[in-house]
This record gives structure tokens, sequence and C-alpha cells, in this order.
């Protein structure tokens, strides 16, 4: 009896988790939608569908070079802030083991403003150096903080650390750049999805497809690193091994994300604890943050374009959700006497 009742109440969670999936889908597709056919040109969704199948050239620049590209890479950038997030706070333990937070993407956005400002490279080599900066910065945190064993707090520390050098850098490049110049890197340091090329998408569709299917694969060392290293090692998990292909594959999804879209503020920090609210905690939420990352990007998009009195860079709208939460996980730990 028990036994049946155990496997009665994994499969009810089981099922809410795929209903939850398929109401997150349903608002990416709506919000999707609604970015394609409302701007300054309004288009119906059937002038939408007509104009990328071919059948209709009415608004076709409007559509499949403007709005198509901006919004596939709402979708996929989203989805790589929102699972790389996940991944840092389930690894660590920490809802304040955000990439954003602890130094990860600060690398990427240093040497793009270096490009940006004193080397006048185009979008397409700008992104090229941010991914390659990103990686190192994230393998050069993680070896300093990897001293005689890993330790999470550590990392964190190490990474604030690392981000407060690479913000002092930034600031120290805008404030002696040409005033022409600077513009330009507040725009991509701001997170934006203006001048997105359809060209630049493939790329970054490939690296998440490929990357998420690898941390799906290793979902279930993952959940076991959560009850500990020993534990895992008793199941027999290698824990470094899955330990470093998680933070690698995470990586890999935040310089890709920076890369083409700028350091869209706190997705990577919400999304993570919005699944879980939605979801469930005994899940391992990993294409369940890829969708809210995806919503808060379309979101953002959204209000940030068409609903207050001047258009706003994503990242601005998404970081004015990012401060308040932030306050929230201070005071609610501080209480708890983690601090």
């Amino acid at each position: 009896m028990k036994n049946n009742s155990l496997f009665d109440g994994v499969k009810s969670r089981r099922k809410k988790y795929i209903l939850c999936l398929v109401a997150l889908a349903v608002i990416v597709l709506f919000l999707f939608c609604l970015n394609m056919t409302i701007g300054e040109k309004n288009f119906t969704l059937l002038q939408v569908i007509n104009t990328l199948t071919g059948r209709s050239t009415d608004g076709s620049y409007l559509i499949t070079k403007l709005r198509l590209p901006r919004s596939l890479a709402a979708i996929f950038s989203g989805i790589a802030f929102g699972v790389a997030g996940n991944i840092f706070q389930t690894l660590l333990r920490n809802p304040l083991a955000s990439p954003d937070i602890i130094g990860v993407s600060s690398g990427s956005t240093a040497a793009a403003v270096y490009c940006i400002l004193f080397l006048n490279m185009n979008r397409g080599l700008v992104s090229i150096v941010a991914v390659v900066a990103g990686v190192l910065t994230s393998v050069l945190i993680y070896r300093i903080a990897f001293i005689n064993s890993f330790s999470a707090n550590r990392l964190i520390l190490v990474g604030i650390g690392a981000q407060a050098i690479f913000t002092a850098f930034i600031s120290w490049m805008i404030m002696t750049a040409s005033e022409y110049d600077v513009p330009t890197a507040m725009r991509w340091m701001n997170g934006n999805l203006n001048g997105i090329v359809t060209d630049s998408l493939p790329l970054l569709i490939v690296v998440v497809f490929t990357c998420l299917a690898a941390i799906i694969c290793l979902r279930h060392p993952m959940v076991s690193l959560t009850l500990g290293d020993s534990y895992a090692t008793i199941l027999g998990i290698h824990v470094n091994l899955v330990r470093t292909a998680l933070i690698v594959l995470s990586v890999v999804l935040i310089a890709f994300a920076t890369a083409i879209t700028g350091p869209i503020a706190s997705i990577a920090f919400l999304s993570g604890p919005i699944a879980k609210r939605i979801c469930g905690h005994n899940q391992a939420n990993i294409l369940s943050s890829g969708l809210v990352g995806a919503i808060l990007v379309l979101a953002g998009d959204f209000v940030g374009q068409h609903l207050l009195y001047t258009r706003f860079p994503v990242g601005v709208i998404t970081g004015l959700l990012g401060g308040p939460y932030l306050i929230y996980i201070l005071v609610k730990q501080n209480k708890g006497g983690q601090f």
C-alpha cells in the first residue's frame, strides 16, 4: 500500500510538472506572437504567417529582418540565461549563485566593451571575443575557487570579487573612451535586442539545443549532488566530473547568450526560483527555468518597447525586477541566520 501511494505521488508530481511546462510554453508562444504582430505597424497573426511562409510580401522587411530575429534572440537567450542560472543555484545550493552576481558574465562584458570602445570591432567579432573571454574568466574563477577541494562559498566569493574588478575596469574604459563610442557600449551593456540579425542566430540556437540536451542527460546526477557530495559518491557518481561538466555547459550558454544580446540583467537570477515556485522543488526544473527565462526576456522587451513613455533596452526592465528580489533574498537569509 505504501509503495502504491509513493508511486501515485511521483506520478502526480510528474503530471503537474508536464502541465506546467505546457502552460509556460503556451505563454512563450503567446508573447512571441505578440512581439511579432504589435509595433509601429501592427500586423495580424495571419499576415505574419503568410509572410514567414512566403505567401505574402506585405511587411516582409519588418517581420523577417527585424521582428523575427529579435523575438528568436529573446527566446533562446532567455532559455540560455534561465537554464544556466538554475544550474549554478542548484549546484551551489545558494539562490545568490547566479552568473550575474558571481562574475561569470562580467568577463564577457568587459571584453566586449573594450572591443567596442577601443578596437571598433563589428558586432560579429565582438561576439566571438565575448564568448572566448567569458569562458576564460569562468575557468579562472573556478580554478581559484578549487583549492584542494571544491567549495561553493569560495566560488561565490571569488566570483563576486572578479565581478567587482571587471566592473571597475569597465567604468575606467567608459571614462577614458571617446564620447561618441560610449552610447554603443552602454546599449550593449544593458542587454539589448536591437540590431540583431538573422545570421547571428543559428550558432546560438545550435549551442542552446546542444547544451540543453547534455544538461538534461545529467539531470539525475545533478539532483543527487544537491543531497551532498558524500551521498552522490555512494550512488557511484563522479562528483567532480559531473559538477565540472554542468558548470562548463552553463558557462557556454551564458557566454554565447551574452555575446549575442549583451548581459540581460536578472534573468539567470530570477528564472530558477520562479520555476520552482510554479513547478515545485522536487524537479530539476531545467526546461521550466529555460521557459521562464524566455518569458521574462520576451515580456521585458515588449514592455520596454511599447508600454512606456520612451523605449528602454530589455536589460533595464528585467534589472528592475532583480533588485527587489535580491534584497528579499538577503533579508530572508539574514533572518535565517545564514549571514
